[in-house]
This record gives C-alpha cells, sequence and structure tokens, in this order.
C-alpha cells in the first residue's frame, strides 16, 4: 500500500512548469498531467582520486551502488536544492534503471555506460542526459583531478527550475522519532572493496560519513553528513554485461522486499521494506507493521547483500 510521504520536500523540474506528480489512482498507477515531472539524478564517482566530491550534500537522496570489483558508485537524486556544480560524474548502470522507476520522468546526468546498456536506458522512461545529449556547457573538466574522474556538471544549463513538490514518489515517511530502537552513535558497512562508516554527532544532530576509513568532505571541505541512513538488504547478483577489464557489473535487486537497518537520532531500527513494483517508492515499516519515520534532511540508502 502507498503512504505518502508526511513531510514537506522540494522537487526539481527540468523543465519551466513541470512538478514531480505523485499522486495515484485507485488502481495504483500515478495520475498525472500531461506535462509530467522530473528530478534530477547524477550518477558520482567514489573511488579515492574522485573525492572530494562537489554538490553532494545538496543531494536530498544519495543512493549507495556497489560496481566492479567491489567498489562503490553513488547516485544523487536532486529535489530541494541544486547546487553550481556536481561532479565528478561517471556512467550508469543497469541497477539505476529499476530504482528511477519510482519517479516520474526523472532526468539521469551520467558520464555514459557499456555500449550494450545504452539502449536499454534509452527505452526507459527517463530522460539520459550524457554529455552528447546535454546542452553545451553543461558538462566540463576540471576540479584538479586527473581523467576520468574530471568531469562535472552544471545543472543550471539543464534548464532545471526547481519547485515545491515532495518527495512523496520514494516512499519515505518524515516525522518525529519511532518508539523503541536501540542506542546506536556507529555503524559500518562493507562491500568487498569499499567501506562506509557512519558516526552520530549529537550536538549537530547529524551522521558524519567515512569512507574508506577517511571523513568524507564537500570540496568546501565540511563534513558530510546525513540527517537518516538506511543500511538496505537487497539481492546482489551478477548482470550480463562487464567492465572494460572484464569484471561483472553487479545488478541490486530494489524491487521486492527484505529486511533493513535505519539510523536516526543515535538510534538504530529493525525494519521491514517493501517495493511491490519498479513503479512504487519503498516503504519501510516496524517489525509491527507500521510506517518507520525519517528525520528531516538528507537521506543516504546503502544497498547491502542480504
Amino acid at each position: 500500500m502507498w503512504r505518502a510521504a508526511t513531510a514537506v520536500a522540494v522537487v526539481a523540474a527540468l523543465a519551466a512548469g513541470c512538478t514531480l506528480k505523485t499522486d495515484r489512482d485507485g488502481d495504483g498507477k500515478r495520475s498525472g498531467s500531461g506535462d509530467g515531472g522530473r528530478v534530477l539524478a547524477v550518477k558520482i564517482d567514489n573511488v579515492g582520486p574522485a573525492r572530494p566530491q562537489t554538490g553532494l550534500d545538496a543531494a536530498d537522496v544519495v543512493y549507495v551502488e556497489q560496481v566492479e570489483a567491489g567498489l562503490s558508485r553513488l547516485m544523487a537524486v536532486y529535489a530541494s536544492k541544486l547546487p553550481p556544480v556536481v561532479g565528478p560524474v561517471r556512467s550508469a548502470r543497469e541497477t539505476d534503471l529499476d530504482l528511477l522507476r519510482q519517479f516520474d520522468d526523472p532526468a539521469l546526468a551520467f558520464s555514459g555506460a557499456q555500449s550494450k546498456l545504452l539502449p536499454l536506458i534509452d527505452r526507459a522512461p527517463l530522460r539520459p542526459l550524457p554529455p552528447g545529449k546535454a546542452p553545451g556547457p553543461a558538462y566540463y573538466r576540471g576540479g584538479g583531478k586527473p581523467a576520468p574522474h574530471n568531469l562535472y556538471l552544471r545543472p543550471a544549463a539543464l534548464g532545471v527550475k526547481a519547485e515545491a513538490r515532495g518527495l512523496d514518489s520514494t516512499g519515505f515517511t518524515f516525522g518525529p522519532r519511532p518508539a523503541g530502537g536501540t542506542p546506536q552513535t556507529r555503524h559500518t558497512v562493507r562491500f568487498p572493496s569499499a567501506r562506509f562508516a557512519f558516526t552520530w554527532v549529537e550536538y549537530e544532530g547529524r551522521w558524519h560519513i567515512a569512507m574508506d576509513g577517511t571523513q568524507a568532505r564537500t570540496s568546501a571541505g565540511k563534513p558530510l553528513t546525513a540527517a537518516t541512513v538506511v543500511v538496505q538488504r537487497v539481492d546482489i547478483r551478477d548482470s550480463r554485461f562487464h567492465d572494460r577489464s572484464g569484471n561483472t557489473s553487479p545488478l541490486t535487486r530494489s524491487v521486492g522486499e527484505g529486511t533493513a537497518r535505519v539510523l536516526r537520532d543515535g538510534r538504530s531500527y529493525e525494519a521491514r521494506w517493501e517495493r511491490r513494483t519498479a513503479a512504487d517508492g519503498t516503504e519501510f515499516t516496524t517489525p509491527g507493521g507500521k510506517p518507520l519515520s525519517f528525520a528531516k534532511g538528507p537521506v543516504w540508502v546503502v544497498f547491502t547483500k542480504a
């Protein structure tokens, strides 16, 4: 069952006057105007030479995905705030296609993709905006980093216009801290070749994020933080695609159901997650079946193998 988010957020539209339509008809499908609506998702590099990233702190939701060789890549979803610059931008994966189906006509900014994946991206219900399809000034090389970790995006060049809407399509609910939970101030998630640690800082009311043993920071030097961290246990299997070195690309299944750990307000909650179809958002509930609300602010969702 669809549950609308209780907190108000703002959704960015990629065309003037377009907003994210999250209303539902009785059959559970999205209803919408002829205009539709869009959010901006950007694939962001996350290996050592790519850090610190730019604009990541402005994202409303950051999805952490496993990629080839056990490394990680990020997909940042921008709704309430569009930073002047985002990057470094890297390539898309098959995982992204189902993940983005929960949004109405999302735009996906990425540097490219495996050649056999490109037709699937073109047929997906999203607006692909790699450098060859975006307006001329949208992408540029810079940042003092070596290639390929130096491709950056100017969202304003895409014609993005922020609209006062919500993140209802994610299925997330926002509200006061739920009852129960276990006090916890640190949690670590390990991929085969990547590591994320989340440490609760009480006076800030935020989880500080460390990657591979180092505090993650913005390009301005500030700690990278989240209000809510979701460690979502999912099916991760080999896809049919490979990178240039022959490493198989993992495919993360975000449709289905399973368990998760939700971190907020210095506490840990065991949760159930359910996403019935790719067009639905993901609902998080307590073991007793009640909606598990998130703290207001950035949400990081880390997909880890069940």
